[in-house]
């Protein structure tokens, strides 16, 4: 991987005038790292860092310059005959339209269909970068560090456990997603639910119990 000599000052000239806290806001980022992906080290331990693909993606977005461009810059994609072997080397086992949820490491992929659990291996992090930048096309969203969900089979929602379930009564598979996750997609799980099963919004919650459903029909003494 041959980096640009000074791609720290190159990141800088990126930002411009907009502050790190901007930055950090646009991309996702902290403003702490991103200095220090300027200045080409940890300043905590002093240690060289280098930014991964998914990071250059973030950066990519929040600076409005294309990503090919900055993983050029970085080191990780030469030409564009690279890039193109790269989009053909990965090929997924099993269709993206039947897939529930992806689980994503540096390492491997694990696709999860309702019957079957498929392992595929990260053959690259330009593989795996450009991976990534296609699931979001496909109706997949990011629901924790390592997981990501297909929308389009998400058929009941708990709100207060955070989980999603891929069918109507709640038995089958399940992801439990990350909290902060949770609040900024809200809106779109319910949505989600009452498109995939056909339903109303209010049926994403759950059903009231036996218990609350007596109380609620007991009369108030006048």
């Amino acid at each position: 991987m041959k980096q640009l000599e000074g791609f720290g000052k190159f990141l800088e000239s990126l930002r411009g005038k907009m502050s790190l806290r901007e930055a950090a806001n646009k991309s996702g980022l902290s403003h702490a790292y991103i200095r220090d992906l300027e200045l080409e080290r940890n300043r905590s331990t002093n240690e060289k860092i280098n930014p991964s693909p998914v990071t250059l993606k973030k950066l990519s977005d929040a600076y409005n310059i294309p990503y090919t461009d900055l993983m050029e810059k970085a080191g990780y994609l030469e030409n564009e005959s690279e890039q193109a072997s790269s989009k053909e080397a990965l090929q997924e086992p099993v269709s993206m339209n039947d897939t529930l949820f992806i689980e994503v490491s540096s390492k491997e992929m694990i696709y999860h269909t309702r019957f079957e659990r498929i392992s595929q291996a990260v053959n690259s992090l330009l593989d795996f970068s450009l991976f990534l930048d296609k699931l979001e096309e496909m109706g997949f969203k990011k629901m924790d560090t390592d997981l990501f969900v297909n929308m389009n089979h998400v058929q009941k929602y708990i709100e207060k456990e955070g989980k999603l379930y891929f069918d109507t009564l709640g038995i089958s598979k399940f992801v439990v997603i990350a909290a902060i996750r949770q609040k900024k997609y809200h809106d779109l799980i319910i949505r989600s639910v009452a498109r995939n099963t056909g339903k109303g919004l209010e049926f994403h919650y759950e059903r009231p119990s036996a218990a609350d459903s007596l109380l609620s029909s007991v009369k108030r003494p006048i």
